[in-house]
């Protein structure tokens, strides 16, 4: 692996980790607060791609589990990834991916709103239901009503989608990080 690779692999973990300062939002009906540290899973696979992006969540989830604080609230350790908001956090890396992916497949005719819809996808709905999977089973509860509950986030999940994808575009405009001579479409 390259320096280079290396360098934005660890500073997209740094980004999540500073978005972290940011306050949770704790919401009533879910004990998952919400944060804005899935802007920078999107962001991640968005700018870096799938390898690279993929890379960088899981450096971050592994800080997680040795215990640096880079959750919200200052939480890290192994007791945050078996809890609630475990399922979330652990859909990261697998998030970034398939964002990085897709980016990589349509870099050549990637338009805001395909972006829109890219993240949305690998960022709002592979997040939430590994998240909502990953909290039913431990809290044993029925899928459906933890799914409905967990509803509450879409509002700022569009929202994020929707700044991040012009942020993404601008990026991959001025200073892209993809190899776009990799990614020869025929």
């Amino acid at each position: 692996m390259k320096l280079r690779d290396m360098m934005f692999i660890s500073l997209f973990a740094a980004i999540i980790g500073i978005l972290a300062f940011f306050p949770p939002i704790p919401v009533p009906v879910i004990p998952v607060p919400i944060t804005l540290q899935t802007l920078g899973v999107m962001l991640a696979g968005g700018i870096l791609g799938a390898r690279r992006g993929g890379l960088s969540l899981l450096l971050f989830v592994f800080l997680i589990a040795v215990g640096v604080p880079l959750l919200t609230g200052g939480r890290g350790g192994l007791g945050v990834l078996i809890g609630p908001s475990g399922g979330y956090i652990l859909s990261w890396p697998i998030a970034a991916c398939i964002i990085g992916y897709l980016v990589e497949k349509n870099i050549h005719n990637l338009t805001y709103w395909k972006l829109v819809l890219i993240t949305t996808f690998g960022g709002v709905i592979v997040v939430n239901i590994i998240g909502v999977t990953y909290l039913s089973i431990l809290s044993n509860l029925p899928w459906g009503p933890t799914a409905f509950s967990a509803l509450v986030f879409l509002p700022g999940d569009v929202l994020k989608t929707l700044l991040v994808s012009a942020v993404i575009i601008k990026l991959n405009k001025v200073y892209p990080l993809i190899d776009k001579s990799k990614h020869i479409t025929y």
